[in-house]
């Protein structure tokens, strides 16, 4: 028990059953008047604990006066058909009795205790947080490794050659339908120039719709790259 004793004082013992069966229970001490115990007799379930309150009433207190005051915890195996617990105690053989002694000791707190009792009491300061001691760390870009964007330039510069390429023949091509329109314009309607004409006609159309895919290539892989 620890001091002071101007109070009050509650100590508890923790009593286990690690048996299969169930215990009885009670809780003697050599100075009644001075404890109150609760609860003093009982019943402990297999594996079960019972936590027992041990209340040491106000006295004044002498550092050199030793304690005499002891407890015993008596206990014993439950019948079957368990009705009267005194009946229990009563009834009970010497040697199915198990006991288990302790010693009340005294103790006062000295003057550190007292001291770290009193800082711990007061309110913790409040660090102010509001300000920084640095700058706040720039988030990290994320962008793409070397080897990739010089494989997406040469890409680029492959397909805008190709299209390049591919306006050129258009050009070409262009320039062909109108000088064959302007011979099948001199010749009639059904010569042979003229359905030469229409063939040649009906056949630049693939290389136009070409020429235009592949210029919306270019042009979206160039956002990409910009």
């Amino acid at each position: 028990f620890a001091g002071p004793f101007t109070d009050v004082v509650t100590t508890n013992l923790k009593l286990r059953n690690p048996s299969d069966r169930k215990v009885c229970f009670k809780v003697k001490t050599t100075a009644p008047r001075r404890y109150c115990v609760r609860p003093n007799s009982g019943i402990i379930d297999p594996g079960s604990s019972v936590i027992v309150s041990v209340m040491l009433q106000p006295f004044d207190y002498d550092p050199n006066e030793k304690s005499k005051h002891k407890f015993m915890v008596q206990t014993t195996y439950a019948p079957p058909n368990i009705s009267d617990m005194e009946a229990v105690w009563k009834e009970a053989k010497p040697e199915d009795l198990m006991d288990s002694k302790l010693r009340c000791v005294f103790e006062m707190p000295n003057e550190n205790d007292k001291v770290n009792d009193i800082d711990a009491s007061k309110p913790a300061p409040v660090l102010n947080t509001s300000k920084q001691d640095g700058p706040m760390p720039k988030p990290h870009s994320v962008s793409l490794n070397d080897t990739e964007t010089r494989k997406l330039v040469e890409e680029c510069k492959r397909l805008q050659a190709e299209i390049m390429k591919l306006t050129d023949e258009n050009r070409h091509l262009r320039d062909e339908g109108l000088r064959l329109r302007k011979v099948a314009h001199s010749d009639k309607s059904g010569s042979p120039t003229a359905l030469a004409l229409r063939d040649n006609g009906s056949n630049s159309l693939p290389s136009l719709l070409v020429v235009i895919a592949a210029i919306f290539i270019g042009f979206f892989l160039g956002k990409f790259i910009l």
